[in-house]
């Protein structure tokens, strides 16, 4: 079975409509049991800084945003090389998603970040960088909206999600490219060393399993609407052209 075959609109829609109720119930569960065992149920936890619980919602969402937009570019080379019209889209419908993933992380990070480092926001490198995917985001979003043709609106977002994807690494590999700067090391990593401690490490990977969830949700959700929406499009131009 080739994964190319949910290229087909019809197919994909179909697929997808399957799949999403689970999708949706295990997404919501994972978010619930995470956010309620790290922020109500963790043993310990008093002896921590609340404001430490919202690694709970930063972790996640900052992860998610990076992934999203290396979702958005794998889906953009495919549109590139193969012109399979479902992957323009799905990249087009994960956009809103990871602009909303990124600026729940921006703004958890400085409800953090204030009683951490004694100010709201520095031009840390990691931080700097994902500002600037936040505005690579936004600016994503706008040339779709800016460009009527569809397939040229999709050929120059995927050269923008190219060049966007400089700073995506740049968020995710920014302590290790620079020492200097105030954000923290890794969350989770292959060394046990830089892990979270243990207290919160098992709700924390129960709620990032449950924002991955929720974007794959979320994006399937979204790009059958551009199908959808692009299919009422043709019509009305159809009907357009007969009268």
């Amino acid at each position: 079975m080739s994964i190319w075959r949910y290229a087909n609109p019809k197919l994909f829609l179909e697929t997808s409509e399957r799949v999403l109720p689970a999708l949706w119930a295990l997404a919501f569960g994972c978010l619930a049991v995470g956010l309620v065992w790290g922020f109500f149920l963790t043993p310990d936890a008093e002896r921590f800084q609340s404001t430490v619980k919202i690694i709970y919602l930063h972790v996640p969402s900052a992860l998610m945003a990076i992934n999203a937009w290396i979702m958005m570019l794998v889906a953009s080379l495919i549109w590139i090389v193969r012109r399979h019209h479902v992957s323009a889209l799905a990249a087009r419908a994960a956009a809103p998603v990871g602009a909303v993933m990124t600026l729940i992380a921006l703004v958890t990070g400085a409800i953090w970040g204030q009683p951490m480092w004694g100010t709201w926001w520095a031009w840390d490198p990691r931080l700097t960088s994902f500002l600037i995917l936040f505005l690579f985001y936004l600016g994503y979003i706008a040339l779709w909206e800016a460009i009527d043709n569809p397939d040229t609106a999709a050929d120059l977002t995927g050269v923008l999600c190219l060049v966007g994807s400089v700073f995506a690494l740049l968020s995710r590999y920014a302590v290790n490219f620079w020492n200097q700067g105030l954000h923290q090391g890794a969350s989770l990593s292959l060394d046990e060393k830089e892990n979270v401690h243990d207290v919160f490490y098992m709700p924390l990977l129960v709620c990032i399993a449950g924002f991955v969830l929720l974007f794959i949700a979320l994006v399937l959700y979204r790009t059958g609407t551009e199908i959808r929406a692009r299919r009422i499009k043709a019509l009305m131009a159809r009907e357009r052209a007969g009268a």
